[in-house]
């Protein structure tokens, strides 16, 4: 009889170190000393590597020969390579969706554009950051195609070790919610082409909010 083995040890050691480099608990840059981690999880080097080599695949790690391991630092460079990218894919998602959304789904996701109205009605930034990432998840899903999801989600966490946000810079949060809003409205007009347009812009727009806050020195997120 074949068991079904349960979540190996190096993938919940994956998952802890992943959850802490997007905490940014472990800066980018930072020296990873396996030693100490393993101690601290009370488990061999063995996972510890492992979980490393899975992090590494992601992006968010870098393993150097005879120099160890160190969380991957975001560079300007990276940004504008992976943001066009996000502007083609997610475009597509978002043409995909409005030509597979239902009624219903329409329905669903002008609930969670409807928190973000309230979310920056109220100046709650976290609580529109957090309602714009269910709001593009949803429209990913809507466009029901698995690869480009996992390319998105790949990308997305690499986006994470930025540790400055666009929502930051002054006026850039009533400009998202416009966007979002014309998104919103193509859904509802099922308007394929332009929910395409709209959102391949509105990623590039948010490049262009984290560009004028690099060329400020603008504070971490």
């Amino acid at each position: 009889m074949n068991r079904i083995a349960p979540t190996a040890l190096y993938q919940e050691v994956a998952e802890r170190l992943r959850q802490r480099i997007f905490a940014h608990e472990l800066t980018p840059g930072t020296w990873i000393d396996e030693q100490k981690l393993a101690e601290q999880y009370g488990i061999s080097r063995t996972p510890l590597r492992e979980a490393l080599k899975v992090l590494a695949s992601e992006g968010l790690v870098e393993l150097k020969p005879r120099r160890g391991c160190y969380v991957t630092e975001i560079s300007r460079q990276d940004l504008d390579d992976i943001f066009p990218l996000m502007a083609m894919l997610e475009g597509r998602c978002a043409v995909d969706a409005v030509r597979r959304a239902k009624p219903a789904d329409v329905r669903d996701l002008k609930v969670i554009h409807e928190r973000l109205e309230a979310a920056a009605r109220d100046g709650r930034i976290d609580a529109f950051f957090e309602a714009n990432q269910e709001f593009h998840k949803r429209i990913q899903e809507l466009a029901n195609n698995r690869w480009l999801l996992s390319v998105i989600q790949d990308l997305r966490k690499v986006l994470k070790l930025s540790r400055l946000h666009s929502l930051s810079l002054e006026g850039r949060l009533q400009q998202s919610l416009d966007e979002h809003r014309s998104i919103m409205a193509a859904f509802e007009a099922g308007d394929a082409e332009a929910a395409e347009k709209i959102m391949h812009d509105h990623l590039l727009s948010g490049r262009d909010a984290l560009a004028r806050i690099q060329d400020v020195g603008g504070k971490a997120a």
